[in-house]
């Protein structure tokens, strides 16, 4: 049976939103193709398991889909030609792109520096501008075209102990609206999602209490709760909405 392709970046962790992500595709009967870049989790608390991307691949291998991932490194120049070169060649033409990757460290006034805003740049605006017009480029199935790109709320509220991600990040809804009627003609919708803040395993216990005192749902959102838009946004019923920033996080009180 002929299925779509859906493509997500950043999905190395089995508490992650990239992980819930592709399976949430592949039980929507996408076959995936996903990348993951270590170095990057592994210098943040939470690390990953060596063989955590094998473990989301077989699980999604055994949801009855085809499934392969790429560690690559989506700061380097090339990185779009180099992951979209190696789908076509194990997968075929993608209909889907779900740009999850992202940069992240605290950086405020006291210790912002411009090495460490390329390395947000280079990943959370660059990549995904990059990757958003490569797939651009090389759609031509008339219809079903889908991006959509993770940002966080920045333009909800101040993040004044993020300011390099929250720069970078906010660029992300710009570019989702700016492009959003262009591509249109071509058959593909752009949308954003923001999650809201999401257990993925990097809260701890003071943090998660403020967070549930800020949640009139008295719970936190998890990654199945965004996976579920993106699955929707993905679909043939999500045709209609384009050029949207979608923030979903439960009544999160700002």
């Amino acid at each position: 049976m002929s299925r779509k392709i859906a493509i997500v970046t950043g999905a190395s962790r089995l508490k992650g939103i990239g992980y819930a992500i592709c399976t949430e595709l592949a039980r929507r009967n996408f076959d995936i193709f996903f990348t993951y870049w270590t170095p990057y989790d592994n210098q943040m608390p939470w690390k990953v398991g060596h063989d955590e991307p094998t473990q989301i691949q077989n699980e999604i291998l055994n949801l009855g889909v085809k499934c392969e991932k790429y560690e690559l490194d989506l700061a380097l120049p090339n990185s779009a030609e180099l992951l979209f070169n190696r789908v076509q060649e194990k997968l075929g033409q993608a209909s889907v792109l779900v740009n999850n990757a992202t940069y992240s460290t605290l950086t405020d006034i006291h210790n912002f520096s411009a090495a460490e805003l390329d390395r947000h740049y280079e990943i959370n605006l660059k990549a995904t501008t990059l990757l958003t017009i490569e797939f651009i480029r090389r759609f031509d199935l008339k219809r079903g075209g889908r991006i959509i790109n993770l940002t966080s709320g920045q333009s909800l509220g101040e993040m004044s102990d993020e300011i390099a991600y929250a720069i970078t990040k906010s660029a992300i809804e710009t570019l989702t609206k700016t492009i959003s009627q262009k591509i249109a003609t071509k058959g593909i919708t752009i949308n954003a999602v923001n999650p809201g803040p999401t257990d993925t395993g990097w809260m701890d216990k003071s943090l998660r209490k403020i967070i549930l005192e800020k949640s009139p749902m008295s719970r936190i959102g998890t990654p199945h709760d965004a996976s579920r838009l993106i699955g929707f946004l993905a679909s043939d019923e999500a045709e209609w909405i384009t050029g949207q920033i979608i923030h979903s996080e439960g009544g999160f009180i700002r």
